[in-house]
């Protein structure tokens, strides 16, 4: 049933001699590549695709675009640009090269009333911004599928929003108002919403620094908006025509891959007071695994990468390289650049798995067993996938992260859990995997027939399928048999990706040789015969954490499951410089100061993340000092004394109940024992 034979070989082939390579206009997606990050308005950001959670029968997919937008970057907000074209595309057939059907969404820019220089007055809206949506299948046209479709305008403030001087609704009411049924059966919104990605952005490029070592991490995209395009399509357009139900969840003809592009004309011509567009339509931004063009691909190729299609991409060998050999695997090596790299600590490649495998940069990995018995009948065998994934020596990831980003997983042998194969990872095991589209380069890749794990499930987990093969491995419910089991969180990252998924703890883990370990590759020091393959390394590796795990908003339970974006007058419209008014202690102080101070000091474990009910307080006392923690609401009167106490030496954690307080702004100031500030630090309460 996975058999690539030579017939698809010779169909994959022709791939390799095109590369289309526009040197017009040469860009990338979410600020990682140099050309793209001075054109925002056609930065792809992130993509998603993931069985709906609701409409179990549909798949959600969604494209962003426009990254790091700020709640009040008015008087001209953020928008989708005119003269761009944004595309998702899908694949779901390896025997044709190139996409099944492409989504493609343009926008048009209206202003209601150009006498002002606001953006919302009295009921009208300038910048008003309405799209259409084509859709257009292998070997036809584009259709138009919706047309005058609205954007809610953004969310500028209360008043703009909110009361009859501006449109008079709430902006629950702008987005429902604004999702719209193609009348071929697809649902759609695009608009404005809260970034949904979240990242250490300042600790990862900083050298690595995650989990930061002096300081606590913090979500770089907190506070901030993006612009997004979602699509929720039911399965039986998206699977290949004439296919039936699938035969079980892992089923190889419910597999599609999926990639979003924006595409400007080649020729811009700047005339006064405006611009026009002549010329081919030339691809500026690509997007499909996250982080691929961030953190794979070195900076000399990031253009290129991005100006090319993932089917282009099969014919750079180049390319494959920066996989095969990743430069983050550099600084997870001691024998290498680990130690530079103190954040990565916890993250060790495997490079004696098993007494005999080496995975380091540069050694062989897997390549020694090519074309002996031990491989035969295996994914690894050149007469099952050809040279798919033992292409060569010195090429060791080639058997799990060029796979990854590349083709996908089989349900094949070795890509099954360790689980049943009694220390042998090349026997057949336990599966847990199958979304292998050999078609073309980086996509992200989802089997819709795996099952959705509920949101309020206890096994719901960002962790995706790392989370799916501990399960697999160490859960009664799942480890006692090597039949097919859903396992919960099957349907996570890499899997597709959902908006829950820690893509970053992901990869991470993933470049440490996670995978590797799941199908029985263990990490250096198990010893082979040993019971229990659970060793330090390995619990090393799946408790990393880069101290982001979750977004900083909650996300919808329904249709467009994106939160609302901020508003550019709330609390994450700039910091408060100071406090204004009855504690003279108080004013002037920097709220999100993170200043070394002897004597005391203090982390909020909920800043800047909002919280609900109850906020947990951690302070480490450096020197026995006399302690006063207090809380004061955002007009500097003081609400709760929560410490005031002598303590030693040591670390310590109060829990406040702020159930009774309505939504806002707080502060928490600690004092030490003569009555000087040692730290103030910012609380939101968001409900």
């Amino acid at each position: 049933m996975y058999t690539l034979n030579k017939q698809l070989l010779r169909l994959l082939r022709p791939l390799a001699l095109i590369l289309v390579f526009s040197s017009a206009l040469n860009a990338s997606s979410h600020r990682e590549a140099p050309l793209i990050a001075d054109d925002p308005l056609a930065d792809n950001v992130d993509v998603y695709a993931f069985r709906s959670p609701v409409n179990t029968n549909s798949i959600v997919l969604m494209a962003t675009y426009v990254p790091m937008q700020l709640p009040h970057g008015g008087p001209n907000y953020y928008q989708f640009g005119e003269n761009i074209r944004y595309e998702i595309h899908i694949d779901n057939d390896a025997s044709k090269p190139g996409d099944e059907i492409t989504y493609r969404f343009t926008f048009t820019i209206i202003d209601q009333d150009p006498t002002t220089f606001f953006n919302i007055r009295l009921g009208k809206q300038n910048r008003k911004t309405l799209y259409k949506v084509e859709r257009k299948q292998r070997g036809g046209n584009f259709v138009t599928i919706l047309s005058d479709a609205p954007v809610p305008p953004y969310n500028i403030g209360s008043r703009s929003i909110g009361t009859p001087l501006g449109i008079n609704l709430s902006y629950d009411q702008l987005v429902k108002s604004s999702i719209r049924n193609a009348f071929t059966g697809e649902r759609v919104f695009a608009g404005p919403v809260d970034d949904p990605f979240f990242v250490d952005l300042g600790g990862i490029f900083d050298l690595g620094d995650a989990p930061r070592q002096g300081g606590e991490p913090q979500d770089g995209l907190a506070c901030m908006n993006t612009s997004a395009i979602v699509l929720e399509i039911p399965i039986r357009y998206l699977v290949k025509p004439r296919t039936r139900g699938a035969s079980d969840i892992l089923d190889d003809d419910y597999i599609i891959g999926v990639w979003a592009s924006s595409s400007r004309r080649q020729i811009r011509t700047l005339t006064p007071g405006g611009e026009t567009h002549s010329g081919d339509w030339v691809q500026v931004s690509r997007l499909g695994m996250p982080l691929t063009n961030e953190a794979v691909i070195p900076i000399g190729m990031k253009d290129y990468w991005n100006a090319i299609t993932p089917y282009e991409e099969l014919a750079d060998t180049l390319l494959d390289n920066y996989f095969y050999n990743p430069e983050l695997a550099l600084y997870m090596d001691d024998d290498l650049f680990g130690g530079a790299v103190p954040g990565f600590g916890p993250l060790r490649i495997q490079r004696n798995s098993l007494q005999t495998f080496d995975f380091g940069n540069g050694q062989d990995g897997l390549f020694g067993l090519k074309g002996s018995p031990a491989v035969a009948g295996t994914a690894l065998d050149d007469a099952i996938f050809g040279t798919l994934l033992l292409p060569g020596p010195g090429k060791p990831r080639s058997v799990d992260l060029w796979p990854a980003f590349h083709t996908g997983v089989p349900n094949f042998r070795p890509y099954q859990l360790a689980t049943g194969k009694n220390g042998d990872p090349l026997a057949a095991g336990k599966p847990f995997i199958n979304n292998f589209l050999p078609n073309g380069g980086d996509m992200l890749r989802l089997n819709m027939a795996v099952p959705p794990t509920s949101r309020t499930s206890p096994d719901f987990s960002s962790l995706g399928l790392i989370q799916a093969a501990v399960l697999g491995l160490t859960d009664p419910r799942f480890n006692t048999t090597t039949d097919i089991q859903f396992i919960p969180n099957m349907d996570g990252f890499p899997n597709g990706r959902r908006l829950e998924d820690d893509v970053t703890r992901i990869e991470l883990q993933a470049v440490s040789g996670v995978v590797l370990a799941a199908i029985g590759l263990w990490y250096d020091d198990y010893t082979v015969g040993d019971a229990n393959p659970v060793t330090t390394d390995l619990v090393d590796v799946l408790t990393y954490s880069t101290g982001v795990e979750a977004n900083d908003k909650p996300f919808k339970t329904k249709f467009p499951y994106l939160a609302n974006p901020f508003a550019g007058d709330g609390d994450c419209s700039g910091l408060v410089p100071e406090f204004t008014a009855n504690d003279p202690q108080m004013r002037g102080l920097n709220i999100a100061s993170d200043e070394a101070y002897t004597g005391s000091k203090m982390v909020m474990t909920s800043y800047p993340n909002p919280f609900s009910t109850t906020t947990s307080i951690r302070y480490t006392v450096e020197t026995p000092a006399d302690v006063n923690i207090q809380v004061f609401d955002g007009n500097g009167r003081l609400l709760t004394t929560l410490v005031n106490e002598n303590h030693n030496k040591g670390d310590f954690e109060v829990r406040w109940d702020a159930s009774s307080l309505p939504a806002g702004l707080y502060f928490a100031r600690l004092t030490n024992g003569q009555g000087e500030v040692v730290q103030v630090r910012k609380l939101v309460k968001s409900k």
